[in-house]
This record gives C-alpha cells, structure tokens and sequence, in this order.
C-alpha cells in the first residue's frame, strides 16, 4: 500500500467558505469520492490526506474551483465534475510520475489565479512557443487556444522578453451585420474584440491594462489594420483565424519583424467567410506545414477545459456534418 501523505491548504479569506465547502460541506465530499481522497476543514485550513499522486490531483483541482468561485461567485457540481476530470487526466505521467507543474515556463500569477497548461495540447501548445517564431493553435470552442495565447502574450511582456502585444482578429460577420449595428466603426468593431479585451482583463490589473492599452504598449485592432506594418520585439497574435483570407494571412504572417512571435488560433469547424475553401488557416496548414520554426499544433474534444456538456456538444455536431455527408 502506497504511504500516506497531507498538506495543508490556506483558503484566501476572501472566499466565502459556505459557497466553497457546500452547505454542510456537500462539495468536499462530493470530492472526497471522486478523488478518494480525504479533506479535513478547520474554517479556512484544509488539510489533504492522501498518496502524493491523490494529493497533487486534489491541489490542482481546489486551486481550479476557487478560481471558478472567484469568477461567478458559486461552485455548480458540473464545476467540480470538469476540474475533477481534467486533473485525473493530465496528473500522470506516462510512467505514472506526478507531474511538477513547476517545471512549466508557465506560471502567470493573474487576477483570476495562476494560469497553467490544463492538458496535453496547451501543454504541447507552450512547449511549441518555445522552440518556434510562429505556432498555429488549431482546434474546436472550449481548449482554452485565445485564454492560453493571451497568457503567454501577457507573460512574455512582463518577462520584458517583448516590447509590445498585438492582438487581432478579423471582422468577418457570423450571422450578423455591421452595418445594423449602432455608432461609428470602433463601436461596430468592438464586439468582435471583446473576447480579447475579457482575456487580458484576466491577466493584468485593470489600471495596468488601461495604461498599456493607451500608450499602445498593447494593441487590439481588426486585422485589416496590420496591413503595412512591421512588427519588432512583439508578441502578435491571431485569433479566429479560420475567418482570414487567403491574402489576408499572408499578409498577417509577413509583419513579423526581428525578436517577434506569433500564435495563431483558429477552429476550421466554425468557418463565417462565403466560401469555406477561402479559409486563410486552411490553406496555411497545406502551405506552410514543414517549415523550420513555424509548428501546427491539432487541439482535440480531449483538451477542452470549458463546461463539461462542450464535449458533448462538439462530438453531437461531428456526428450530424458526419451524416450529413453520407
């Protein structure tokens, strides 16, 4: 039998210990059995009984749910359910070894917690980063590509490993008209860049961002923007890149100036240009596959970190376009 082990943990005393514990401690037990772990709660120290593998797996999923907590205020059981799964998962190494989130380059301390990889594709997604000047992020809604590509941008800049981050997006309409939309250009464009703005509100305090936003030290722009640009010590990234062109990410590709990265995300499922085969991330992936320094890496349903029925989801539509076809 595999020696025993505790440590104990310090709840923040911002949480609030009824939403985190469950009435009458209903959420520790709840994972009590699914980690087959023991808890012990003395108001906000929590000690963890267990063998060092149950151990670590149960720290990765408490520092998870308080981060959820913090963020909506309330732990759902389908919350504990998806951080349970998601930590089993990845806690093992192939030989069964704990894994030392340590030894991630990752480690971005945030206004949401620490941000680090949560499966095998972010983890292959830093590593990536790495090793190459430009990685395409490749997969479905829910593997956490623009979150993850955002933390690493925000990591890189106060790391001071760049000078600048630029993050853009192309404004193609998914379903909807710009032109029906109220205000001037900016206030049109904004909603499609909302998503990177709620990121990065994640990773930098709000007058820090603000500051870095108006001395353009970070940039959010639509991708027509960056047409004429060279870009120079900076992280730049691309997001729902399955909605550019075939010019449009050549164009975006060639502004890559000295001491620069790119991370481009893209999931080639939710395609909105009139015609699918004009995809810019499709034809990248035929184009460029091969080419030292630039890497694709395939996210998949396993690496979704999102609610638990996304998987489900993704698999019903597979299923529908599957049949669809035959």
């Amino acid at each position: 039998m595999e020696k025993l082990s505790e440590i104990t943990i310090d709840i923040p005393s911002e949480i609030n210990l009824l939403h985190f514990y469950g009435q009458e401690e209903a959420n520790l037990r709840f994972l009590q059995d699914a980690l087959e772990i023991k808890f012990i709660a003395r108001g906000n120290m929590l000690k963890i009984i267990g063998t060092e593998k149950e151990i670590h797996t149960a720290d990765e999923v408490i520092a998870d749910l308080l981060s959820v907590l913090k963020k909506n205020g309330q732990i759902t059981k389908p919350d504990m359910e998806t951080a349970v799964r998601i930590s089993r998962a990845y806690a093992a190494n192939s030989d069964g070894r704990v894994k030392n989130s340590g030894s991630f380059d990752l480690q971005l301390f945030t206004n949401k917690g620490v941000i680090r990889p949560k499966s095998e594709g972010q983890e292959q997604l830093i590593s990536s980063l790495k090793k190459n000047d430009i990685v395409f992020a490749v997969g479905p809604a829910g593997t956490g590509k623009t979150y993850l590509a955002v933390a690493m941008a925000a990591a890189a800049l106060k790391e001071e490993r760049v000078g600048k981050i630029i993050l853009a997006r192309p404004a193609v309409e998914a379903g909807e008209s710009l032109g029906f939309l109220p205000g001037d250009f900016k206030e049109k464009i904004d909603p499609y860049l909302k998503p990177l703005y709620d990121a990065l509100e994640d990773m930098l305090p709000r007058n820090i961002l603000k500051k870095y936003l108006e001395q353009q030290v970070i940039e959010i722009l639509p991708l027509a923007y960056m047409r004429g640009r060279t870009l120079n010590n900076a992280f730049v990234i691309l997001d729902e890149a399955q909605n550019s062109t075939f010019t449009q990410m050549k164009m975006f590709l060639t502004r890559l100036g000295y001491n620069s990265k790119a991370i481009v995300t893209g999931d080639i499922t939710q395609i909105d240009l009139p015609s699918k085969k004009n995809s810019g991330l499709i034809s990248s992936i035929h184009v460029l596959e091969g080419i030292r320094g630039i890497s694709f890496i395939y996210l998949s349903r396993e690496d979704v970190v999102r609610h638990y029925l996304v998987r489900e989801i993704i698999d019903a539509y597979d299923k529908f376009d599957e049949e669809s076809e035959s």
